[in-house]
């Protein structure tokens, strides 16, 4: 008896040990993984406090069998993406970060507290975090079909990328950018905007994700004075000059966005003779000389016509203006790309007597697009034809107008 109650009681104090042990390493882990600083942010802002979920260690590992192998979405500069999946059986993408410096850290506690204050239909959302493990992770939403980046440039896949869902696309992540710089209260530049960084849920829709490099910035602020950060082939040349990005930053990131949708070639690109070569100034080129049309996807040129392309390419153009004050904002941009989007799709409005059945009737989405549309072809047009809005080697007559319920209707597309 005695030599079985020594072997239960050394049990005992091993399990309790070794589980002192744990919860030590685990609150070592939490302060190294900046879980102090979260506390300070969530004491700054009360609100964050209900709206960030602190998963433990041991949730997670359950959710991805011990982070398998086998259930890896992505790898990337910033860590590991696995899939899993939480006890109320809710799929989730976990994000194991490589953390490898100070900077990064505050990069991930900078994405946690951003996504913390966003509720959009097209921005990723936030599920929560872990900081109890040897490297901090960040539990969002599983978005099923990948990036942007991989529906446009690899493998190949069942039904074509058609022009519909390009527009419809670009439109979404304008309006997802339209909300973030002006629609919430604190606006945030995201910094980093790139087709890898745009998700595809299972209809498509888009999502934007990636706020590791974003930053709120106050209503008064025109611009951030930062260390230059961002992706080559997306970087906005003036901020890279200047070291002050501004929201106008972001919009010349979407246009190379815009300009991949259109033409399915990446921004930078080898050529045969190993020379580098941009998809910016290749484009730019080509609506110089007049032959933007030879450079569009097959796909795109099939389906869409002259009219509504060159539209679409004079777009991006202005998105493109090295000068930033030059560009529209992204309001503007939702707000083009949401008629260009509509006048391409056939109408819902029928003149004949099958409105009298509901099923034909159009959805408020699309009464309020096309009302807004005839509005504003009632508008003065804000965009002017003069030398720095005149559109390379080709000749359009268009009229763009805009009013202070633009944001306003933006919202009511993209929430």
């Amino acid at each position: 008896m005695g030599v079985l109650f020594l072997i239960a009681t050394s049990f005992v104090l091993y399990k309790f040990i070794k589980k002192s042990k744990e919860r030590r390493q685990r609150k070592r882990f939490f302060k190294r993984n900046g879980g102090l600083l979260l506390k300070q942010q969530e004491e700054a802002d009360s609100s964050l406090v209900d709206k960030t979920i602190h998963f433990t260690s041991h949730e997670l590992k359950k959710a991805t069998d011990n982070f398998n192998e086998n259930i890896i979405l992505g790898r990337g500069g910033q860590g590991t993406v696995y899939k899993g999946m939480l006890v109320d059986g809710r799929i989730m993408a976990v994000k194991k970060s490589k953390i490898v410096d100070e900077s990064q850290l505050e990069q991930f506690i900078n994405e946690v507290v951003i996504l913390s204050q966003v509720n959009h239909r097209n921005v990723v959302k936030l599920l929560g975090c872990c900081l109890e493990t040897d490297v901090p992770l960040l539990v969002s939403e599983y978005i099923p079909n990948g990036t942007l980046y991989d529906r446009l440039h690899n493998g190949s896949y069942e039904f074509p990328f058609s022009l519909s869902m390009r527009l419809q696309i670009a439109t979404e992540v304008a309006g997802a950018l339209a909300y973030l710089h002006s629609a919430i209260s604190i606006p945030i530049y995201h910094r980093d905007i790139k087709t890898t960084n745009i998700l595809l849920d299972e209809k498509y829709r888009a999502k934007v994700s990636d706020f590791g490099t974003s930053r709120l910035v106050s209503v008064e602020q025109t611009h951030l004075t930062t260390i230059v950060k961002g992706t080559f082939g997306y970087l906005d040349p003036e901020y890279f000059q200047s070291s002050q990005f501004t929201e106008k930053s972001d919009v010349y990131s979407f246009g190379v966005v815009l300009i991949e949708l259109l033409t399915g070639e990446r921004p930078i690109s080898l050529t045969r003779f190993g020379e580098t070569k941009s998809l910016v100034t290749h484009f730019t080129l080509a609506m110089e000389e007049g032959r933007v049309m030879s450079i569009f996807d097959a796909t795109v040129i099939k389906e869409g016509t002259r009219d509504v392309l060159l539209i679409v390419a004079d777009l991006a153009i202005r998105c493109l203006n090295m000068n930033g004050k030059y560009r529209p904002t992204m309001k503007e941009v939702a707000i083009e790309l949401e008629t260009i989007r509509t006048s391409h799709t056939p109408s819902t409005f029928r003149a004949d007597t099958d409105h009298v059945n509901g099923k034909y009737r159009p959805v408020m989405k699309e009464v309020a697009t096309e009302l807004e549309t005839i509005r504003m072809s009632h508008t003065p047009s804000t965009f002017r034809a003069d030398t720095d809005h005149v559109m390379y080697g080709e000749e359009l007559s268009i009229t763009y107008g805009e009013s202070s319920s633009t944001l306003s209707f933006i919202d009511s597309l993209s929430q």
